[in-house]
């Protein structure tokens, strides 16, 4: 990681933030960060939206994404060679067979934790107790997908596989944690009402298929909805997609004004036609805890945005305004349509996923605004919490 960023301790109310260490341009790399783990969601995976087991890198080639997201098996998409997909390169486990985009990330994933994950023959057996953890979590956690319970899973696994376990323990709670109350709250948004019954079952799952005795704690009914929260709150949305990554590879090619205009018309016409058949389920979607990333606080006129266009968990964080030394890099939690509603609906709406109010410049200035739309019901300002962590999906 470049030296562009450091994280600091602001206070106890807000937590760590992300601050430049030297002046940023406009349009700049901040930094590209990998995660600390990462997982698929599991609706995601179900339905074939096919990625590599470790880095969530797109596995099916533009042209083969294009056709199951249209279901017409008979598209051709121009300019193939400019898919980036190297399916010679693809390799699976021998033992579970889960593929991976290629041997370093295959031996990656078995050196951090895939050993103690691996289904092997009982891949498809729905007695194993990590196939019983993800139907349960399946049936709990319907589409549009926010969290994984595998990613929960891969924490456990690479403890478990690491020689310095206290090691790891320490990077994975250094993320921020809450109040008990606050916990509950994060868990309810992800289980809803049932949680309490849901979130039980879930831990007695988990202890069944994954328990520890050094990690003893995180199996606890008190610890397991630490761990929950933790994920809830600190998980980063991934997306990838050979798709737009072609149709980015496209957008740069130096075509005759003819054939340039022919292809932008093919192109918004497969995504109009796409949008019918599949809606807004375009990517491989996952999460991952992301430690630098993890720093940056919300505002709602953000400097900064993370985006994933190397097609796998590779975060990249850019400057969208020119950042001097010392200044707060700030990304936002809301998507651009939540950011032009009033302060009343935007902090409604961070209140209720992230557990606390923004104080941003936009926010204090609009401060005596009414609060607007009359049928939401009034939230009570609480004091600034830690920012969370964009759980969303980013668009690739």
């Amino acid at each position: 990681v470049g030296a562009a960023a450091e994280a600091r301790f602001i206070s106890s109310a807000k937590g760590k933030g992300l601050f430049a260490t030297k002046n940023i341009r406009k349009g700049e790399t901040v930094f590209v960060e990998r995660p600390v783990v990462s997982s698929q969601f599991l609706w995601n995976a179900l339905y074939n939206y096919r990625a590599c087991d470790h880095c969530l890198r797109a596995l099916e080639t533009a042209e083969e994404n294009a056709q199951r997201l249209l279901g017409k098996s008979s598209l051709v998409l121009p300019h193939p060679e400019q898919c980036s997909i190297r399916k010679d390169l693809h390799q699976q486990c021998p033992r579970c067979q889960v593929m991976y985009c290629s041997a370093e990330c295959r031996q990656a994933a078995l050196e951090q934790y895939h050993q103690v994950l691996c289904l092997g023959p009982s891949r498809d057996d729905p007695t194993h107790p990590l196939n019983k953890l993800q139907e349960a979590w399946r049936n709990m956690h319907y589409p549009p997908e926010t969290s994984s319970i595998m990613l929960m899973a891969r924490m456990v696994a690479t403890v478990k596989q690491a020689k310095d376990k206290e090691w790891w323990i320490k990077a994975f709670s250094q993320f921020c944690s809450k109040t008990a109350n606050e916990e509950e709250e994060v868990v309810h948004k992800l289980l809803g009402d049932k949680f309490k019954g849901q979130l039980e079952l879930l831990r007695l799952l988990f202890t069944e298929a994954l328990y520890d005795e050094h990690l003893s704690r995180w199996f606890t009914p008190e610890g397991f909805r630490s761990l929950f929260a933790l994920v809830g709150t600190n998980g980063q949305g991934i997306g990838t997609s050979s798709l737009s990554q072609w149709v980015h590879a496209c957008d740069a090619l130096d075509l005759p004004m003819l054939q340039r205009e022919e292809l932008d018309a093919f192109i918004d016409q497969l995504y109009k036609d796409i949008e019918k058949e599949s809606g807004e389920f375009l990517n491989c979607e996952g999460s991952g805890l992301y430690v630098l990333q993890s720093c940056c606080n919300h505002s709602c006129i953000p400097n900064a945005e993370t985006s994933f266009p190397e097609n796998n968990f590779l975060l990249h964080l850019t400057a969208l305004e020119d950042i001097e030394a010392g200044e707060e890099i700030c990304i936002s939690y809301l998507d651009c349509c939540q950011r032009e509603r009033s302060r009343h609906s935007r902090n409604k709406i961070l209140r209720e996923n992230y557990l606390f109010t923004c104080s941003c410049p936009k926010c204090l200035a609009q401060a005596d605004d009414a609060d607007v739309t009359s049928d939401e019901e009034e939230e009570g300002e609480g004091e600034t919490d830690d920012a969370e962590l964009e759980d969303e999906m980013t668009d690739v």
